[in-house]
């Protein structure tokens, strides 16, 4: 274990400030710092908000992971941040953040997708990815069904969603119920109590001639919405368990019917779902039911492991040292739309590419810059 790669991971693509520590794919620290409360009485994330919150919390998360983990900054075998896709100023706090880190340590700099790092977040709990993996990755940003042959240099789009995303669907019919924020977890406990047959709610994109592996929540959401508002003008209750049950019921219909599809399509016998939405236990249950059925393995990492943390991105760190994936250079920048199929951001400038004890940074006096 001790030959296995020692990776620090920074993540903050939205408003969690997560800073993970793995040792090849043993979890050593998983540290987060959560701006959720201050975006609540907003309704939603603000970017500047968030932004502003991982400049606080930046330094005393690596400190808190680090005392964790038990090990010293000096002992890490480099320094994963996330690149992209997020919210531009959020994810320049990490980049920045994890620059300064492995430049004062001598640490080579991996810059990863937010995307990849869902994925490779898995190993963490149930050893190494098969190759390839198919992978369902829902949260407030992204729906997405993911093919990846190799987790850190080739990962094929199959399908996305073509407007809001589940979790991004969730949070609003949330505020339509007048629920609060976020509204993932709320809707997930009160359908528990609801009948998810009392109400037919659309399933988008299911149709013969739709795209198979694309997603569409819109038309869902503006169905919900006008069901709930139909229902308050002729001055009836609404049955608000009834609705999140049906709702979550059409949503998680839709999104496990297209993954086992996939599967089934492209041969692959295992299906992995990652992302914030992952958490949600009716997503759980008819995933393994159809998985099950279908004679496909499921893999779902724990819930504190779906939604957005650095062990996820320290994971993809540690894989990309593992198989000594090029470092990134000093003018890595954070990309707010970095597509899925770039896995990392590579160097171009020097050949990287030992995995270990190797210091690409230029030769300056360090040893003040982080004891």
């Amino acid at each position: 274990m001790a030959d296995e790669p020692l990776v620090l991971g920074i993540e903050t693509s939205c408003d969690e400030t997560g800073v993970g520590i793995v040792r090849g794919t043993t979890l050593l620290a998983d540290a987060i710092a959560s701006s959720v409360d201050e975006h609540a009485r907003f309704g939603g994330v603000v970017p500047e908000v968030a932004s502003r919150a991982h400049l606080e919390a930046m330094v005393p998360t690596v400190e808190r992971a680090l005392k964790e983990a038990g090990v010293s900054a000096r002992d890490l075998d480099g320094i994963a941040v996330t690149a992209g896709p997020g919210l531009a100023g959020a994810l320049l706090v990490g980049v920045s953040a994890a620059k300064a880190y492995a430049y004062a340590l001598g640490k080579p700099l991996y810059g990863v997708n937010h995307l990849a790092s869902h994925i490779c977040v898995d190993q963490l709990e149930h050893g190494p990815l098969p190759e390839p993996t198919m992978a369902l990755l829902v949260s407030g940003g992204h729906s997405s069904l993911l093919l990846a042959p190799d987790i850190t240099a080739d990962v094929r789009p199959m399908g996305a969603t073509i407007d809001d995303a589940a979790g991004e669907a969730f949070d609003k019919i949330a505020r339509v119920l007048q629920l609060g924020f976020p509204g993932g977890p709320v809707i997930d406990r009160l359908a528990r109590e609801g009948d998810p047959a009392s109400i037919a709610f659309p399933r988008g994109l299911t149709g013969p001639r739709d795209a198979p592996y694309d997603f569409s929540f819109s038309g869902l959401k503006t169905s919900v919405a006008r069901w709930i508002e139909a229902k308050r003008a002729a001055g009836e209750d609404v049955p608000v368990r009834d609705v999140a049950a049906s709702f979550q019921e059409a949503v998680v219909d839709v999104l496990t019917r297209k993954a086992v599809r996939a599967c089934k399509d492209e041969g692959v016998d295992h299906l992995m779902i990652g992302g914030g939405v992952a958490a949600n236990s009716r997503l759980r249950a008819l995933a393994a039911e159809r998985c099950e059925r279908a004679g496909i393995r499921l893999r779902v990492p724990r819930p504190g492991l779906c939604t957005d943390n650095g062990a996820m991105v320290a994971a993809l760190g540690a894989e990309m040292v593992a198989r000594n994936r090029p470092a990134s250079d000093w003018d890595l920048s954070a990309d707010s739309s970095l597509p899925v199929t770039e896995t990392h951001v590579p160097g171009q400038g020097h050949a990287h590419g030992h995995a270990h004890g190797h210091d690409h940074v230029h030769e300056v006096s360090k040893d003040n810059l982080y004891s």
